[in-house]
């Protein structure tokens, strides 16, 4: 039956149906059948009390085979019926199609998982007929309710939390709208399914508000439950059903407006906001909305990016992160371990066993890993990963914000739209793939704001000494960031100091005496961290990246991979990897940068702007700048500090980083000068030809600014499906074969090509170490920093095997070579998990280690004798 066969409720017969039980699907093929059997098996039992009924299944677009298995039901019972409406258009678009379908004096809608047996009906159906009519709901929240198999604690936490909101902003005195299993009176059903909008998840909620409007009772029963795996609600679903209701206006308590009203209400409201945000005359109540308004959307923004992630934080792994996502994971998870037991926070032996990993020497953001500390071990570390990521990048872009509005426009808009560019710029989202450390910078813009404040000479000695503990704070977020940020404000600074010589005269000295205080705040603070990262066990020199770190001049052309307009052939050329695309600001951008520059040319804030941009993007290029299309090399400013403390362990290209928060002012003051040409027009009452022509130039702007930007606009990052965790480390079976001071050996040997068993390690909780890993430390008698561990014979032996699949000759030297590294990592046992070219690996461990290995949880492992 098409959607069009559904019957208009107003020709129904409610009495000749006494039940219509609807049941929405989408891709439910695996678990349909059970489900039509079980409800049949149901109201067949006992038809004296559920009378004549009919089930309907509607198919919301499925593109496996459930409407094939829903049609097969359908021939073999009269009295189940099929609905479908030619797309995926979501659960209250299949639900309207049922309910508008039914006939029954009872509606059940039910999921098709059964998370709520069907033998629950009988409460609902009795508290439906002591209430009169109405709607008894299914409730998971009801002191009553038994829940039989739990969600995850933070998908459960997420859904208590997105209730809490949906009864805050819609719907008071309902703890659960959401569990599937409710049961209404049908004809009020019917008509309150005619009158609903909603196509999503919120549907729920329209209904019964609908519900509670018309005066009719709303119960919520307790039931069994029990959260079925491949359940298709995901925790940010909660999210999705706000926003359908903010656009649905259903947030709105009391009486609804009149449509039309409502709309030259917000037509008003609009006018009046634009005349006094150009004009700078908000009042702080206008401020303070308009400043939380762009703070959820920067939230909402991020979460968009990270909706991949979110969606399946069991399973799912950013695609573009490497090994980062594992080893940022293992950080965090570290960090709390540490913490937990009052260990050394700066140093383990749980990866590069014996000698250990340096971590005030990683990057592992003591900042946010250690206060975050109860969220890693309640929720696990990838909760606190994708925490870090996605608050902090909406933290960082309401940082930048902040910054543009108190000191660089004055309008509101102009700032936001500044400061999305700052935060959400194309390198950043490179490096939201994988490097947090680079993304989360939402100290910069406040400590740039303490040395501005230093420069105006008021409370010299208070702002020295915050100032001081800023970038202490800083310095355990990250190292790199704050020394790119000190660079671009030194550009800066001379960039204004050779434009406005007298401002920055009166400026210097009360700028180095607050500067002198917050040396004298920081460095005892940080003195025993950084003496540990520099001079402690597994420190190292400066680190190797390779002669291919700068950028191409064309990378600040081109579009990043994961832009509107871009694509990831284009982008991989121009780049070291994925999470290096540290340039890629478009064409269009460039161009409307270098017209912002001429056009407002006379300001001195933007000609250091300018310059500091341009700067930024030449020592990017690296000591050697190979022009495009030729064969010509020159050198670059960047040799002058390439080989410099500090500097030599920085990654070039990254330098162009600054260019995002120098690109988002000069675009910030472009859009603000936009919006006081507005209030200039009202204020001089212009009309007639004047006003049109500068009307029509102002939106010719306003389409060149959207028409930079929008190719620029990021996508979300896609992800993988992260392999499963053996058994064999998962269940903790390891432990029989690990002794005290040993190691489980996992193959390949963990670097930074494959450190999967980092996520091992991570996800049981950190009963084992491992040689190798991926971290940085030091190589040779130099101490040259390098990714990963100073190989061996052995590990290197198992790496070609894993890449290329061939199975070298192994003769009693390499058998030996293999006992000389075990015994130095201290192996307990050697696990083989599956993996491509497994085959191969197992053949060659075989013969290195003179016997076959044991099959046991999911993995290959050969038990060795304890460590000497």
């Amino acid at each position: 039956m098409n959607a069009s066969d559904a019957t208009n409720p107003a020709d129904a017969n409610p009495s000749g149906v006494d039940l219509s039980v609807v049941v929405p699907a989408y891709n439910e093929e695996g678990r349909l059948r059970p489900t039509l059997d079980a409800i049949r098996a149901y109201l067949n039992a006992d038809q004296d009390r559920w009378g004549t009924w009919e089930l309907i299944v509607v198919d919301d677009g499925s593109t496996d085979g459930t409407a094939a298995v829903a049609a097969e039901a359908a021939a073999g019972e009269p009295r189940v019926r099929v609905v479908t409406g030619g797309g995926n258009y979501g659960k209250g678009h299949a639900l309207r199609q049922g309910v508008l379908a039914s006939h029954g004096r009872r509606v059940l809608l039910t999921d098709a998982d059964l998370a709520t047996p069907i033998d629950e009906l009988d409460r609902l159906d009795k508290q439906l007929r002591a209430d009169g009519d109405g709607a008894a709901i299914g409730s998971r929240a009801h002191p009553d309710a038994r829940i039989e198999v739990r969600q995850l604690a933070l998908r459960e936490w997420l859904g208590r939390f997105g209730n809490r909101l949906i009864r805050l902003v819609a719907l008071d005195g309902i703890a659960d709208t959401q569990c599937g299993f409710k049961l209404f009176d049908g004809e009020r059903a019917r008509a309150a399914f005619a009158g609903s909008r909603l196509d999503g998840w919120g549907i729920d909620v329209e209904i019964l508000r609908f519900f509670r409007r018309s005066g009719w009772p709303v119960t919520e029963v307790p039931v069994r439950w029990a959260h079925q795996r491949g359940s298709k609600v995901k925790p940010l679903d909660y999210g999705r059903v706000l926003l359908e209701l903010l656009r649905l206006g259903a947030a709105r308590r009391g009486p609804g407006l009149d449509s039309s009203a409502h709309t030259a209400h917000t037509a008003h409201t609009a006018h009046t906001a634009d005349t006094a945000d150009a004009a700078g005359t908000t009042g702080p109540g206008r401020r303070r909305r308009t400043d939380l308004v762009v703070g959820v959307l920067f939230l909402l923004a991020s979460f968009f990016l990270y909706k991949g992630l979110w969606a399946d934080l069991d399973r799912a792994y950013l695609a573009d992160a490497g090994s980062d996502q594992n080893q940022w994971e293992w950080f965090f998870r570290v960090t709390a371990d540490n913490v937990t037991h009052l260990r050394n926070p700066l140093f383990t032996t749980l990866q590069n066993f014996p000698d250990g990993v340096n971590l005030m020497a990683n990057t592992v953001m003591l900042g946010l890993s250690v206060p975050l500390t109860p969220v890693t071990l309640a929720f696990g570390p990838t909760v606190t990963w994708a925490l870090v990521l996605t608050v902090g990048l909406a933290a960082t872009a309401l940082a930048w914000y902040w910054l543009f509005a108190r000191r660089l426009v004055r309008g509101r808009r102009a700032a936001a739209l500044g400061a999305a560019l700052a935060a959400f710029a194309p390198p950043m989202i490179s490096h939201a793939n994988a490097h947090p450390n680079f993304l989360v910078l939402f100290m910069i813009p406040v400590i740039i704001d303490r040395a501005l404040r230093l420069c105006e000479g008021r409370r010299v000695v208070r702002d020295g000494v915050l100032l001081g503990l800023f970038a202490t704070y800083q310095i355990f977020l990250g190292e790199e960031p704050l020394l790119l940020a000190v660079m671009g404000t030194l550009l800066f600074a001379l960039a204004y100091a050779v434009v406005d010589r007298e401002r920055a005269r009166a400026a210097l000295r009360p700028l180095l005496r607050g500067l002198g205080w917050a040396l004298l705040v920081c460095l005892p603070l940080v003195a025993i961290p950084l003496y540990w990262q520099f001079f402690g066990p597994q420190s190292y020199h400066s680190v190797l990246h390779g002669d291919n770190a700068g950028n191409s001049p064309l990378a600040f052309l081109q579009y990043s991979g994961r832009s509107l307009f871009g694509d990831d052939a284009t982008a991989d050329r121009l780049a070291m990897n994925r999470t290096e695309q540290n340039a890629f600001y478009g064409w269009p951008l460039i161009s409307l940068a270098s017209a912002i520059g001429l056009w407002l040319w006379r300001a001195a804030v933007v000609r250091a702007l300018a310059f500091t941009a341009a700067a930024a993007a030449l020592l990017s290029l690296g000591p050697k700048i190979r022009i495009p299309f030729t064969d010509v090399v020159l050198t670059g400013p960047w040799r002058i500090l390439a080989h410099q403390p500090l500097f030599e362990s920085v990654i070039e290209s990254r330098v162009a980083m600054i260019c995002a928060p120098a690109l988002g002012a000069l675009v910030a003051l472009a859009a603000d000068r936009l919006a006081d040409r507005r209030a200039e027009e009202r204020e001089l009452r212009l009309g007639g030809p004047a006003l049109a022509e500068r009307r029509r130039l102002r939106l010719v702007a306003y389409a060149v600014v959207a028409g930079a930007l929008l190719p620029i606009v990021p996508t979300p990052l896609p992800v993988r499906e992260r392999p499963d965790v053996p058994a064999f480390i998962a269940d903790g079976m390891y432990r029989s074969y690990v002794g005290e001071g040993e190691t489980v050996v996992p193959v390949p040997v963990p670097d930074p090509g494959n450190a999967e068993a980092l996520h091992w390690q991570s996800a049981s909780g950190l009963g084992f170490s491992v040689p190798g890993g991926y971290f940085n430390g030091p190589w040779g008698e130099e101490r040259r920093g390098i990714y990963g561990a100073p190989a061996r014979y052995t590990s290197n032996l198992l790496r070609d095997v894993r890449y290329s699949g061939q199975v070298p000759a192994i003769d009693a030297k390499w058998r030996a070579q293999a006992r000389f590294d075990l015994e130095f990592w201290k192996a307990g046992v050697v696990v083989l998990a599956s993996q491509p070219n497994d085959a191969a690996l197992y053949e060659t461990l075989e013969k290195l280690l003179g016997g076959p290995g044991k099959r046991i949880g999911g993995a290959w492992i050969w038990d060795l004798p304890p460590a000497r």
